[in-house]
C-alpha cells in the first residue's frame, strides 16, 4: 500500500498537493494546503486540479497559501522520530527515592510501560 495521497479526481492518478474543502453555510470552497490527515468530506487534489479548479455560480473560492509542490519529509523530521524512539526505549533506573511503583493517583486509570491512560476530569 502506498504511503503517497492520490489526486480524488477520477481518473488521475497524480500525487496530492492541496486539500479542498467545503463551507457549505458561507458558499465557499476552501483551497489550501495538502491535510496531515486524509478527511471523509475533503477532496485532494494534485497540483494541475487545485490550480485549475473553479466553483459553482454564486461561491467564492478562497486559497490559502503554501507549498504546492510534493510533500516531503526533512531529515529533521526523521531524527526527532528516531530520538523520540531511543528516549522511550531507555531503561529507567530506580533512584533512591523511588524504589517502588507511585499509586495510581485520582484520574489515573492505568500504566503500561511509559504510557497511561487517564480518566476525563468530568468523570
Amino acid at each position: 500500500m502506498s504511503s503517497v495521497r492520490r489526486c480524488s479526481r477520477t481518473a488521475c492518478g497524480r500525487p496530492a498537493v492541496a486539500t479542498l474543502t467545503y463551507v457549505y453555510a458561507d458558499s465557499t470552497a476552501v483551497l489550501g494546503p495538502l491535510a496531515t490527515y486524509a478527511e471523509p468530506h475533503c477532496y485532494d487534489l494534485c497540483a494541475e486540479h487545485a490550480e485549475r479548479l473553479t466553483a459553482p455560480r454564486g461561491w467564492e473560492v478562497v486559497r490559502l497559501a503554501g507549498d504546492t509542490g510534493p510533500l516531503r519529509r526533512s531529515s529533521d523530521d526523521l531524527e526527532a522520530l528516531a530520538n523520540a524512539v531511543r528516549e522511550a526505549a531507555r531503561p529507567q533506573h530506580a533512584t533512591p527515592r523511588q524504589t517502588r511503583s507511585p499509586e495510581p493517583g485520582p484520574t489515573e486509570a492505568g500504566r503500561r510501560a511509559h504510557l497511561r491512560v487517564l480518566r476525563s476530569p468530568e468523570n
